[in-house]
C-alpha cells in the first residue's frame, strides 16, 4: 500500500506519491496540481475545501478560513455560525480532501502519510500537525522538515558530495537549512527561520496600502468592510505575482464601496520598486536567520555549493536578488518551488515503505530544549541543531522533607530566561517516596523522536521505581478530543 507525501502549506497544499523511481504530484479533483489551503462553509452549511472555498471568499468572507497553518499549535479558535473550530480540525478537512483526491488517483485506499512542517516549528506545532492527520483518518508515519524534504527532491539523483542551502519562503513561514548530501546520505547541519514571515505578510502590506490610498481619495475607511477587504487582499496577491515578471501593474476594482454620490472604484498603478519599498523591512528580516544558519553550521557562504529556492514567494525578484547578495551565488531554480516539498515528502514516504533503498536522512531539532531553574533561568538539555532522534537527561531532587511530587517546566528556545522562550509543557512527577529533602534522585529523560516531538520518562534512582509523568499542555488536543473530531470530520 502506497504512503503519500503531503506539503500542508499556508497558502496551498500539495500531495505526491512515488511511482517507480520518480515522485509524482497528484492532480486534484478540480484538475489543479495545488490545492488552496482554504476551507469555507456556504450559507446553506455545505463544506467547501480548496478551489471552491477560495471562490466564495469575496462573497462570503466570514465563512471562509485561510492561512490556518499560522495558528497551528496555538489556542486560537475559528468561529463560523456560532461553532468553534480548532486549527487542527480545519487542517484535517484540507488533508481529508487531499486524501480523497489521492485515493481517486491511485484507485486504492490511502491510510498513511508523511507530512511536512516548517523546520522552525515547535513541538506544539508539530504535534498539532500530527493530530490534524489523525483527525483526517491518516496515520502520520513521519513529520519531516520542509527544507529537508526539498533537499531530497533536489538531491535524490546526486552522487557528488555537496553542501546545499535550502532557502524556503512560503505563504506563512520562512526557513533556511544547510545540508550535506551525497552517496545517499542527507545530513542537516543547521536550520533557522521565522514562523511568522511569509508571502502573506507581503500581501497584507500591499492590501493595507491599497486601503490607505482608497481612503485618501474617497474618505471611506474599508477596515470593517470584510468583502471589500477580501477583494483588496486578492488584488494584492495578484499584483505581487504580476510584479515578479512585470515592472508595473494596474489594480482596477470597480464598485469597491459607495458614497454619497454613488459607487466608488479603486484604480491604482503599483510598480515593482514601490512594492519593494513597502516591504523593505520584511525583506530585511530574512537576513538574520540566513546568517545564523551559516554560523551554526560553521560554514561560510563560500563553502556552499548550491542555493536551492523553495516556496512560491521565492519567485519575487527582490528575494532572488537578496539571495545573490547574501550568498554570492546564482540560486538554483530547477525545482518547481510549489511542488518540491511534497515531492521530497513522497520520496521519504517511499524510503519508509522500502520502495527506495540506500538513502539515509539525518535531520536536526530546530530549537534548544531546557528546563526552568531558580531565578526563572533555563538549563539547556538538548541544543538546537542536534541530530534527531536524540536524548537528554537531568537529575532532580526535592526541596522539602516528605515531598512526594515535583513540578518541572520545559521550554523550547534560545534565551537564557524562561520568559522569553516557548513553554512546551509542565511535568508533574508524582509518587516520589517520602524521604528527607535532597535524598530522592529522579532522573528525567527527554527524548526527541524523528518527528521532532518530545517525550519524557522518569526513574527514582534509589528505588528504581518508574515515575508517573503527566504532561499538561494547554494548547494540545487530548486523545478523546482527537477521536471526537475524527468522527465529526469522517461524518461531515
Amino acid at each position: 500500500m502506497k504512503i503519500v507525501g503531503i506539503d500542508l502549506g499556508t497558502t496551498n497544499s500539495v500531495i505526491a506519491v512515488m511511482e517507480g523511481q520518480e515522485p509524482t504530484v497528484i492532480t486534484t479533483a478540480e484538475g489543479t496540481r495545488t490545492c488552496p489551503s482554504v476551507v469555507g462553509f456556504s450559507r446553506t452549511g455545505e463544506r467547501l475545501v480548496g478551489v471552491m472555498a477560495r471562490r466564495q471568499a469575496i462573497a462570503n468572507p466570514e465563512r471562509t478560513l485561510s492561512s490556518v497553518k499560522r495558528h497551528m499549535g496555538t489556542g486560537f479558535l475559528f468561529e463560523v455560525d456560532n461553532r468553534q473550530y480548532t486549527p487542527q480540525e480545519i487542517s484535517a478537512l484540507i488533508l481529508q480532501k487531499l486524501k480523497a483526491d489521492a485515493e481517486a488517483f491511485l484507485g486504492e485506499k490511502v491510510q498513511k502519510a508523511v507530512i511536512t512542517v516548517p523546520a522552525y516549528f515547535t513541538d506544539a506545532q508539530r504535534q498539532a500537525t500530527k493530530d490534524a492527520g489523525t483527525i483526517a483518518g491518516l496515520e502520520v508515519v513521519r513529520i519531516i522538515n520542509e527544507p529537508t524534504s526539498a533537499a531530497l527532491a533536489y538531491g535524490l539523483d546526486k552522487d557528488v558530495m555537496q553542501k546545499i542551502l535550502v532557502w524556503d519562503l512560503g505563504g506563512g513561514t520562512f526557513d533556511v537549512s544547510i545540508l550535506e548530501i551525497g552517496d545517499g546520505v542527507f545530513e542537516t547541519l543547521a536550520t533557522c527561520g521565522d514562523n511568522r514571515l511569509g508571502g502573506d505578510d507581503w500581501d497584507e502590506r500591499v492590501m493595507n496600502w491599497f486601503a490607505e490610498q482608497f481612503q485618501k481619495e474617497t474618505g471611506v475607511n474599508l477596515e470593517r468592510d470584510r468583502p471589500a477587504m477580501q477583494r483588496l487582499k486578492d488584488a494584492a496577491e495578484k499584483a505581487k505575482v504580476e510584479l515578479s515578471r512585470l515592472s508595473q501593474t494596474n489594480i482596477n476594482l470597480p464598485f469597491l464601496s459607495s458614497g454619497k454620490e454613488g459607487p466608488l472604484h479603486l484604480d491604482l498603478d503599483l510598480s515593482r520598486s514601490q512594492l519593494e519599498r513597502l516591504c523593505a523591512d520584511l525583506l530585511n528580516r530574512l537576513i538574520a536567520p540566513t546568517k545564523q544558519a551559516l554560523s551554526d553550521s560553521r560554514l561560510s557562504a563560500a563553502d556552499i555549493d548550491r542555493v536551492v529556492l523553495v516556496g512560491g514567494s521565492t519567485r519575487m525578484p527582490s528575494i532572488q536578488e537578496l539571495v545573490r547578495n547574501l550568498l554570492g551565488k546564482e540560486p538554483y531554480t530547477g525545482l518547481n518551488p510549489d511542488e518540491a516539498v511534497a515531492m521530497g515528502a513522497a520520496i521519504q514516504a517511499a524510503i519508509l515503505n522500502e520502495e527506495v533503498v540506500g538513502v539515509l536522512l539525518l535531520d536536526v531539532t530546530p530549537l534548544s530544549l531546557g528546563i526552568e531553574t531558580l531565578g526563572g533561568r533555563v538549563s539547556k538539555m538538548i541544543g538546537r541543531n542536534t541530530t534527531i532522534p536524540t536524548q537528554g537527561k537531568e537529575t532532580f531532587t526535592t526541596a522539602r522533607d516528605g515531598q512526594t511530587s515535583v513540578e518541572i517546566k520545559v521550554y523550547q528556545g534560545e534565551s537564557e530566561l524562561a520568559a522569553y522562550n516557548k513553554l512546551l509543557a509542565t511535568f508533574q512527577l508524582t509518587g516520589i517516596p517520602r524521604m528527607r529533602r535532597g535524598e530522592p534522585r529522579i532522573e528525567v529523560t527527554f527524548d526527541i523522536d524523528v518527528n521532532g516531538i518530545v517525550h519524557a520518562t522518569a526513574i527514582e534512582q534509589n528505588t528504581g521505581k518508574q515515575q508517573q509523568i503527566i504532561i499538561n499542555n494547554a494548547i494540545g488536543l487530548s486523545l478523546d478530543e482527537i477521536e471526537r473530531l475524527s468522527k465529526q470530520v469522517a461524518g461531515s
